[in-house]
């Protein structure tokens, strides 16, 4: 559906911040019949002030860096400009502008009038060395997009060559400088220096003390200075991509016997080459009838790196039997579930302890090219087409630049490996400088809306672009502080209960969750900025920043396609959670007095609504025989129903950078780590905080269990201890005032708290992230702690593999 369409505002809702809406649809071009017809994008309305450095109405793409709002392109083929609709001028009627130091035509899209910004896409003109240039700044201000176009002889900025400066032909050096003929002069004798400005950069000239004026000298100019267009530093270097060494497409084939009891089309899986896989029984073949299947050289061929003791643990673990495999016929990632023979687990009705759901979404292109739509719902983990592909494209489209062995390889790395494994993919995608690269400029006073206005008028390609920032009227390079700045600002803005788009989680108060009432807070863009806010996380993933804002776990397990179980509704709606246990233990009496049906009741703005959770639902009666379908549809509303448009444009705006299956390496707890970064926990502010309570309560700190806990903490390194933290609260973040303020489910201070068990209640510590509480049985030894705990605690992700 075309969410992007919105009427001009009138006012804002639901208590939000005062913020710039400046006037402006984005447009996108295409250079036919000597003009340029535009196709509407999304207005922001028309109450903000214009940029600095704007122009008057008339309908101009200010060339120079004069400050406007917005984001524009610098280098590549074709430079991106900002104009504005001058006054006369009606929808399908063409007007002149200039796009730098060329004039263009330009057609006013249907339902555009007088005043609005548009945006413009134009062919570098590579005919006088400079480039399109130009920049955006139209008279309406706003957050959009122009461009700068690089090409030619000069920088895409640079002022023009000196009168008195000759390029010569073909003189380029091994180092690419081109010499050049400069003629000195009147009145500058031989030991004098005058200024000359070549390829954009001025320069002071010594004239030869046996030269005259009049007289020319050949000079070869140095290699500019780094300035804020300066490609970055690091594994990208000078803006190259990484090489990355050829594979040899080699296979290993593999005979197996059809398991007893598989009929043909049913999938079974194996271990080949000691890698779990997925294999469909063909459609000739039947149990015990040997079937043939190849499989990668790489991805069965026996690691020479040693996986790290956790990952180790991890893959030996198998809580709930669900695991991400790789299946034969297409080499996608899918999560299958192992039944207590040992077999494919094809049940898909609902069970309160198996049964688990995960997210799929369907990428459908949209009306625009740099905007993909998409079909997101909330399936069984197991069905066949809630897939992950196995392999990423490099941006040739052709080779592989991630494959299924280079995933599997980096699955059972440590957390920190995985980080520079993920990081190194990332650089490998980013475009590389020469290609081009962005330059953000916003106003902070109207950071939000410049910043939404300029990234949602990128395409993907420019979203995985190096960016570079500027806060207009503020002096100051981006050598990476200022890029930290604005994600920082920009995410803890958005994230702020206020602006009406998220909320606080009624479990967990430092953790936010999806306002389902945000369309009323913010009725005219709300689903925009859930787009924004996910091409915003995506790049800062990318681009290794971090976000300011912890959410709920329900939604790390969305973005990396992890499944959801009954047990996670605790953390969403912790009084549905607990009624829907009761229900699993009524007799059929019992539930006929509950007056149940397929509806449930929500409150927005003080006025109750009752929702079907199937269709006809308040015409059906929840029974026994239904309750299990009664309690997946509560499951999948609750999940993820009441939110989906707002949660479908986020991961949209998530995966126009980020590809999905590097994320495949990651769990969700892990997500929240690489995202919101290792907290810094004191250690003596988080002991001196904790309660003690069950077996503990009468010895407290003194108890031998106790004492070989935190001293085991004490020896955990940065990462277990924010994992430890996530287990028992639920996120890795850290009140700001420290562990003495820590909250529980209801808003109330609930310290951290440590309750001992006897250990033939069960043998693995478990948590209760509604009251930060961590069950520890009494072990016998120190080190049976330790393996316990780091076992708990590596597994919280619910027990999920991924081998």
């Amino acid at each position: 559906m075309p969410i992007f369409s919105k009427k001009k505002r009138e006012g804002s809702g639901g208590g939000r911040k005062k913020r710039d809406t400046s006037g402006g649809s984005r447009n996108s071009v295409g250079n036919s019949g000597g003009g340029i017809s535009g196709i509407r994008l999304p207005s922001l309305g028309s109450t903000g002030p214009p940029a600095p450095g704007g122009g008057g109405g008339g309908g101009g793409a200010q060339a120079k860096n004069t400050g406007g709002a917005g984001a524009h392109s610098v280098g590549g083929n074709t430079a991106v400009f900002r104009v504005t609709v001058p006054d006369n001028v009606t929808p399908g009627e063409e007007f002149q502008v200039y796009a730098g130091n060329r004039i263009v035509k330009v057609r006013c899209p249907p339902n555009t009038r007088p005043g609005q910004s548009l945006q413009i896409t134009v062919p570098v003109d590579n005919s006088n060395g400079g480039g399109a240039g130009g920049l955006n700044g139209s008279g309406s201000g706003g957050g959009g997009a122009g461009g700068g176009g690089g090409g030619g002889g000069g920088p895409p900025y640079g002022p023009p060559d000196s009168p008195n400066v000759t390029r010569i032909p073909n003189s380029e050096g091994p180092d690419g400088r081109a010499a050049y003929m400069v003629a000195i002069p009147p009145r500058v004798r031989g030991g004098q220096q005058f200024p000359v400005t070549i390829a954009g950069q001025q320069l002071m000239v010594t004239c030869p003390t046996n030269a005259r004026a009049g007289m020319s000298v050949r000079i070869v100019p140095p290699a500019p200075p780094r300035s804020l267009d300066r490609p970055p530093e690091g594994p990208m270097g000078q803006g190259g991509r990484p090489k990355r060494p050829a594979r040899p497409p080699d296979t290993q084939m593999f005979e197996v016997v059809v398991p007893r009891g598989v009929r043909p089309g049913q999938p079974f899986a194996l271990l080949a080459g000691g890698v779990r896989v997925l294999v469909t029984c063909p459609t000739n073949a039947s149990e015990g009838q040997k079937i043939r299947f190849n499989l990668p050289m790489a991805l069965t061929r026996k690691k020479t790196e040693e996986a790290s003791k956790l990952a180790k643990v991890k893959l030996s673990y198998d809580k709930d039997g669900w695991t991400r495999t790789i299946r034969v016929s297409d080499m996608k990632f899918q999560w299958i579930r192992m039944d207590d023979g040992g077999n494919v687990d094809t049940n898909k009705r609902f069970d309160a302890k198996n049964a688990a759901y995960v997210r799929k979404l369907e990428f459908v292109e949209g009306h625009d090219p740099r905007m993909r739509t998409g079909i997101l719902s909330l399936v069984t983990a197991n069905d066949p087409d809630a897939v992950v592909d196995s392999r990423i494209k490099g941006p040739d489209g052709r080779s592989d630049l991630v494959s299924y062995a280079d995933i599997a390889d980096a699955q059972v790395m440590s957390f920190e490996d995985k980080t520079d494994w993920f990081q190194r993919k990332c650089a490998e995608l980013c475009v590389e400088w020469n290609e081009g690269h962005m330059r953000m400029n916003v106003r902070r006073e109207f950071l939000l809306s410049d910043s939404m206005e300029a990234v949602m008028s990128l395409s993907r390609k420019d979203l995985r672009k190096v960016w570079r920032f500027e806060f207009i009227g503020e002096a100051g390079i981006d050598a990476g502080g200022l890029a930290r700045e604005w994600f920082q600002l920009v995410t803890e803005e958005i994230f702020d209960p206020d602006m009406g788009l998220w909320k606080s989680c009624a479990t967990n108060q430092m953790l936010m969750e999806i306002n389902p009432a945000s369309e009323f807070c913010c009725p005219e863009d709300h689903l925009i900025y859930f787009r924004f806010l996910g091409r915003v996380m995506g790049k800062a993933l990318f681009d290794r920043q971090l976000v300011a804002g912890h959410m709920i776990p329900t939604l790390y397990k969305h973005m990396c396609g992890w499944p959801c179980q009954f047990a996670d509704l605790e953390q969403v709606d912790e009084e549905v959670y607990e009624n829907l246990k009761k229900l699993l233990e009524m007799n059929p009496e019992e539930m006929e007095y509950c007056c149940l049906d397929f509806t449930v009741t929500e409150e927005v703005m003080d006025v109750k609504q009752e929702i079907e959770l199937v269709p006809g639902g308040k015409d059906m009666d929840v029974t026994c025989d239904n309750l299990p379908e009664y309690m997946e549809a509560t499951l999948q509303y609750k999940m993820m129903g009441r939110v989906k448009p707002q949660l479908n444009e986020l991961l949209l705006g998530f995966f126009d950078v980020i590809p999905e299956p590097i994320l495949t390496i990651f769990d969700f707890q892990e997500l929240e780590l690489l995202m919101c970064g290792l907290p810094e926990i004191d250690l003596d502010d988080w002991r001196d905080n904790t309660e003690y309570a069950g077996e503990f309560d009468r010895v407290g700190s003194n108890h031998d269990t106790v004492l070989w806990f935190w001293e085991v903490v004490e020896e955990f390194d940065h990462e277990m201890r924010a994992r430890l933290l996530q287990f028992v609260t639920g996120t890795s973040g850290v009140p700001a005032r420290g562990f003495a303020v820590l909250q529980g489910n209801d808003g109330n201070v609930r310290k951290f708290t440590v309750h001992g068990v006897d250990a033939g209640e069960f043998v693995y510590p478990r948590a209760h992230t509604c009251f930060n509480r961590i069950d520890l049985p009494l072990y016998r030894t120190k080190a049976d702690l330790k393996q316990k705990l780091e076992l708990a605690v590596t597994m919280v992700a619910t027990g999920f593999d991924i081998e």
